[in-house]
C-alpha cells in the first residue's frame, strides 16, 4: 500500500555495519519521508545509543530496533487504534479537514463500514457552503439505504447538526457521522464555525463529540502537521483520516504527528470504491514503512 521510504532497504543491503555515513543517510530517507527533522532525530538518537550501548553494528539488528522505535509512537495498550463508540446513543462523530482531502467520500466509506457492523447511521450534511456537497453525500446515502439529514445551501451548519441529532435521537441511531466543509486552517472564521458546531453537538447531547476526526491527504508532506496543529488547537481532534494512501504515498507524517501533537491515525483510504477503508494497523504500517 505504501512506497514510504524506497532507498531504506538500499541503506540496509549497502552497508554491512553501522557508521556515519550509514547514520547520516538513514537520517536522511527519514526526514525524506516526511518525518519531521525533530522526530527523526530523536529516532536517529535513540538508535545510535542502543547501537553504542550494546556494541551493536549490523543494520539487520538495528533495523529491527528502529521498528519498536516507530511501534512505541505508534501504538496504544490495544495494539490497534479504536474509534470511540460512546456508552449514550448517538455516538457522535464530527469530520474536519481542508479542501480537497476527500473528505466527504471517507464519511460516506466510514459510514459503511460501520453500517456493515450492524450500526444505525445517519450522516449530517452540514457542509452549506461547497457547491454540490449535499447532493454528492446525499448520492453516496442513498446508495447505502443510509439516511441523510440536510438544509438548503448555505443554511446555518449549526442547524443541519441540531436536526441531525433530533432526528437520530427519535430514530434511535447509534451513531451521527457530521460532514463539515473544508477550510484552511488559517481561515479564522470558518474555525469559529467548528466551534460553535462543537458547542451544538455539546448542548444537546451533554457531552463532546465521541470523535472529532480530521481528515489529511496523505500527499501533502509537512503541511499535514500545520493542520493537525492549528485544527487540534481549535477544536480538539482526537484522530486522523489518513486519505489517498497509494504506491506513491509518503506516510512517514504519521509518526511525526503522533510523536508531536499525540494524535493517531484511526483509519486510511486507498482507493476509489466505498470499500476502500480499513483502521489503522501500526504494525502493518511499520513494516512497509522500514522493510
Amino acid at each position: 500500500m505504501f512506497k514510504l521510504f524506497k532507498n531504506l532497504n538500499y541503506i540496509w543491503n549497502k552497508f554491512t555495519k553501522a557508521g556515519e555515513d550509514f547514520w547520516n543517510l538513514l537520517e536522511e530517507e527519514l526526514i525524506l519521508g516526511n518525518i519531521s527533522f525533530e522526530t527523526a532525530d530523536m529516532l536517529i538518537g535513540r538508535l545510535k545509543e542502543y547501537s553504542y550501548k550494546e556494541n551493536i553494528s549490523d543494520p539487520s539488528l538495528l533495523k529491527n530496533r528502529l521498528k519498536n522505535y516507530v511501534l512505541d509512537i505508534l501504538r496504544t495498550d490495544e495494539g490497534r487504534e479504536k474509534l470511540s463508540i460512546g456508552l449514550s446513543k448517538p455516538s457522535v462523530f464530527l469530520i474536519t479537514g481542508v479542501n480537497g482531502v476527500g473528505k466527504t467520500s471517507s464519511i460516506a466509506k466510514l459510514a459503511n463500514l460501520l453500517a456493515k457492523k450492524g450500526h444505525k447511521i445517519i450522516i449530517s450534511a452540514a457542509d452549506t457552503f461547497r457547491a454540490a456537497a449535499i447532493e454528492q453525500i446525499q448520492y453516496f446515502g442513498e446508495k447505502m439505504g443510509i439516511e441523510v439529514v440536510h438544509h438548503q445551501r448555505f443554511s446555518d451548519p449549526g442547524a443541519v447538526v441540531f436536526d441531525s441529532l433530533d432526528k437520530a435521537i427519535a430514530k434511535e441511531a447509534d451513531i451521527v457521522l457530521i460532514d463539515t466543509a473544508g477550510r484552511m486552517q488559517t481561515s479564522s472564521n470558518l474555525m469559529d464555525e467548528l466551534k460553535k458546531i462543537k458547542r451544538v453537538i455539546e448542548k444537546k447531547i451533554g457531552r463532546e463529540p465521541d470523535e472529532t476526526l480530521l481528515v489529511i491527504d496523505s500527499n501533502v508532506g509537512q503541511n499535514a502537521k500545520s493542520q493537525a496543529e492549528i485544527f487540534n488547537d481549535s477544536i480538539g481532534v482526537t484522530g486522523i483520516i489518513l486519505t489517498k494512501i497509494d504506491s506513491t504515498s509518503k506516510g512517514g507524517i504519521v509518526i511525526t504527528i503522533k510523536n508531536d501533537l499525540k494524535i493517531p491515525v484511526k483509519l486510511v483510504t486507498y482507493g476509489e470504491k466505498i470499500d476502500d477503508i480499513d483502521y489503522f494497523n501500526p504494525i502493518e504500517f511499520v513494516n512497509e514503512l522500514i522493510g
